[in-house]
C-alpha cells in the first residue's frame, strides 16, 4: 500500500495494512472467504489488547464465534505480539476477493527447443523461457552490431 492506503488504513483502526491484503494466510481461505477484517482498536496509548472488529457473512457467525480463541491467536503471530485480546463479529457481506491472474496453460515443450525446458517446474518461468527460446529459433541468428570500423568509439578528451 502506498502513503495514501496507509493513512485511510489508520484512520479506519489499522496500523497495518498488511492484515487486510493477507487476511486468507491469517485465517486460511475457507474463512477469509466469508469474512474481512474492519478494524483494530487499541485501548489509548497502548499497542497491545486491542479489538478486531470483523465482518462476518451471516449464516458463519456463530461458527467464526467459536473460532475466535483461534483467529485471535493467528493475528497475534502475523503480528508478533499480543496486539489482539477479542474479537467483535459485525454481520454483513465481506467484499469480494478480487480474481487471480490466469496461470499460462501447460503446452508439450517442442523437441526443437530442448530437453532442458521439460524439467522446469514453474510454469510461468517455463512458458516464459518456450517464449523466449521459439523467438531465438525463429532468429536468423545473432543480433549483429556492426564492425568497430563503422562506428568507431568517440575519443575521450580530459582535462589537464
Amino acid at each position: 500500500m502506498g502513503a495514501v492506503g496507509g493513512q485511510s488504513f489508520r484512520r479506519f483502526g489499522f496500523v497495518q495494512s498488511a492484515i487486510v491484503s493477507r487476511w486468507g494466510e491469517i485465517v486460511g481461505e475457507r474463512y477469509a472467504r466469508v469474512s474481512s477484517p474492519e478494524s483494530i482498536r487499541f485501548p489509548t496509548g497502548k499497542k497491545g489488547g486491542g479489538a478486531l472488529t470483523l465482518l462476518v457473512e451471516g449464516a458463519h457467525a456463530p461458527l467464526m464465534q467459536h473460532l475466535a480463541p483461534i483467529i485471535i491467536e493467528r493475528v497475534n503471530r502475523f503480528f508478533g505480539h499480543t496486539a489482539v485480546n477479542r474479537v467483535i463479529f459485525r454481520q454483513g457481506r465481506p467484499p469480494a476477493a478480487p480474481p487471480r491472474a490466469a496461470r499460462p496453460d501447460l503446452r508439450p515443450v517442442p523437441k526443437e527447443i530442448g530437453e532442458g525446458l521439460r524439467e522446469i517446474a514453474d510454469p510461468e518461468l517455463r512458458a516464459c523461457l518456450e517464449s523466449l527460446a521459439s523467438q531465438i529459433a525463429a532468429s536468423s541468428g545473432p543480433p549483429s552490431f556492426g564492425t568497430t570500423e563503422d562506428d568507431p568509439l568517440p575519443e575521450i578528451i580530459r582535462s589537464k
